[in-house]
C-alpha cells in the first residue's frame, strides 16, 4: 500500500502542501482483529516487521465498458515499487471514514474522481514484502464503483495505469508482477464488482 518514502516525507496530498521543514508524521489507525481503533503508528513503523494491524483502503473502479482500471505503482516508491495493483489504495487518517479516504486518495492519485463508488467488504491480511522487509498487516475497507478514462496521474505515485478485461488481466499477471494484497482484495470484492459492472463483464 501507498506509504511514506524512505526520506519521511509523506506523498499525501495533505502533508505535499506544507513545507518540508514543516510536514508532520503520517499516521495510522491501529485496529483489533474485530476492526476496532485502538490507538495509532506512524506509517513507516506499522509497516516495520513485524507490523501492526492497522485500517486500510483499497478501491476498484470500471468504465463504462466493464474494465477493470489498474495502475503500476511508481519505480521510486520504496515499498513495492513497480508492481502492478488495483485502481488504488491506501490508508485513512486517524478518525477519518475509509469512504472518505477511497474517494480522497482516488483523486489525488489519478486526477479523477469517482463517478461511483461503493463498499465491497473487508478483508484482513498479513503480506511481507520480500524487497523492502516491510509487511503489510492490514484490515483493508474494499470500495468498488466506476470512473471515466480521462485520467492525470501523480507520477510520483503512478508509473503506469491499463484498463483490463478480465481475460486481459489473466494475461497481464502472467507476465507482470503484481503487490501480494491483489488477489485478496479482489476475490472478496468480486460480488460487488459483478453488481456494478453486470453479467457480461466477467468479473
Amino acid at each position: 500500500m501507498p506509504t511514506t518514502p524512505a526520506n519521511g516525507r509523506s506523498t499525501d496530498s495533505a502533508a505535499a502542501s506544507v513545507p518540508a521543514s514543516a510536514a508532520q508524521p503520517i499516521m495510522l489507525e491501529l485496529v483489533d482483529e474485530d476492526g476496532n481503533t485502538i490507538g495509532t503508528a506512524e506509517k513507516l513503523s506499522a509497516h516495520q516487521a513485524p507490523g501492526q494491524l492497522h485500517r486500510a483502503f483499497s478501491v476498484f473502479l470500471f468504465d463504462d465498458r466493464g474494465r477493470l482500471l489498474l495502475q503500476q505503482r511508481a519505480l521510486s516508491k520504496y515499498h513495492s515499487p513497480g508492481v502492478w495493483s488495483n485502481t488504488c489504495c491506501g490508508h485513512p487518517y486517524p478518525d477519518e471514514p475509509p469512504f472518505v479516504a477511497a474517494a480522497r486518495r482516488t483523486g489525488e492519485e489519478l486526477g479523477a474522481a469517482p463517478l461511483l463508488l461503493r463498499e465491497a467488504g473487508r478483508v484482513r491480511y498479513n503480506h511481507p514484502d520480500p524487497a523492502s522487509g516491510l509487511v503489510e498487516q492490514e484490515y483493508n475497507h474494499l470500495f468498488a464503483g466506476l470512473i471515466g478514462t480521462d485520467l492525470r496521474p501523480d507520477p510520483e505515485e503512478i508509473a503506469d495505469t491499463a484498463f483490463v478485461t478480465p481475460d486481459e488481466l489473466d494475461k497481464l499477471r502472467a507476465e507482470r508482477t503484481f503487490s501480494a494484497w491483489f488477489m485478496d482484495v479482489l476475490d472478496t470484492a468480486r460480488p460487488t464488482i459483478r453488481e456494478i459492472t453486470g453479467a457480461t463483464a466477467g468479473w
